[in-house]
């Protein structure tokens, strides 16, 4: 009996779980703010249907990696079915990598000093289900290199997938104990958005100027920034640098005003047509008969 696929199978598992410590990061940190002791507050025409899926989704930040999770199996399945697709187009590689950089920046971003935080494009949301769409969208971008990685090992669509499918599950088993560790580090959170930053900017360099950046050498950025956030955090001394890493994080700031300014006249016209599209045509009823004046009769007797 060939076995050969076992091994493909824990390699897999493995790739998957190197490419992913800075996926679960992010995934802990996006779910972490959610709380542990309420359940999802549904509309009222799902009400019913809720009530019956929160006993299996749970509270509100496990019901967000839970659903992640069914998410993630969907959309790396539909991925890796058009895995020959992604690899002759690196074009969606940057268009993920350029979605990564916001959104580090916009958790990175800071006012300056003497303006009020909205010069600082903040777009961390706390609505459950943006939180779910957030950590999908974070999710796919994630999985760009993943899929690619894993076709490589083996032309067996389902050793692959299920090899995929369990670092997926292994991933999102970290990324429940991330959103822990948020709570008692919360420098972590900031680490976790470094790690896209850093994401976003790997993606690029490999794309555009054809820079070659291993596995192994993600995995110990990875590390390397989580251990680096940790002990800044607690060493006072390093804390001297705070106001370069202020000033930084004000630049974040002004390219997102900047960004956002030049992207203004796309989303205004966006909105204009879904506002457009969304209006209906208020149908006029004529009249048919026009009921007489008082005194109408009298006049034309007249």
């Amino acid at each position: 009996m060939d076995v050969s696929f076992l091994i493909v199978i824990v390699q897999l598992i493995f790739l998957e779980g190197i490419l992913s410590i800075d996926n679960a990061a992010v995934l802990g940190a996006m779910v972490a703010h959610l709380p542990d002791d309420k359940s999802i507050e549904w509309t009222p025409a799902l009400r019913s249907f809720g009530r019956m899926l929160n006993p299996f989704l749970g509270h509100q930040r496990t019901a967000a990696l839970r659903a992640g999770l069914l998410g993630a199996y969907i959309g790396r399945g539909l991925m890796l079915l058009i895995a020959e697709f992604i690899i002759q187009n690196p074009w969606l590689k940057i268009i993920g990598a350029l979605y990564l950089i916001r959104l580090a920046f916009d958790n990175l971003s800071l006012a300056e000093e003497g303006e009020d935080d909205g010069h600082a494009h903040h777009t961390k949301v706390r609505n459950f289900w943006s939180v779910v769409v957030a950590v999908e969208i974070a999710d796919l971008v994630f999985s760009l290199d993943n899929v690619v990685a894993a076709v490589a090992l083996s032309n067996q669509f389902w050793v692959v997938m299920l090899g995929v499918a369990l670092g997926i599950l292994f991933m999102r088993f970290a990324a429940g104990l991330f959103s822990y560790a948020v709570e008692r580090e919360p420098i972590l959170e900031k680490a976790a958005y470094i790690l896209v930053l850093a994401i976003g900017v790997e993606l690029i360099l490999e794309e555009v100027a054809k820079v070659e950046i291993n596995d192994w050498a993600r995995f110990g950025i990875s590390i390397g920034v989580i251990l680096f956030s940790l002990i800044y955090s607690h060493i006072k001394a390093l804390h001297i640098f705070n106001p370069a890493l202020r000033w930084i994080a004000e630049g974040f700031g002004n390219f997102n005003e900047l960004i956002d300014w030049a992207l203004a006249p796309i989303f205004a016209l966006a909105r204009f047509v879904m506002r457009t599209l969304r209006l209906s045509p208020v149908p006029v009823e004529i009249e048919s008969e026009v009921e007489p004046v008082a005194g109408g009769d009298a006049a034309d007797e007249s």
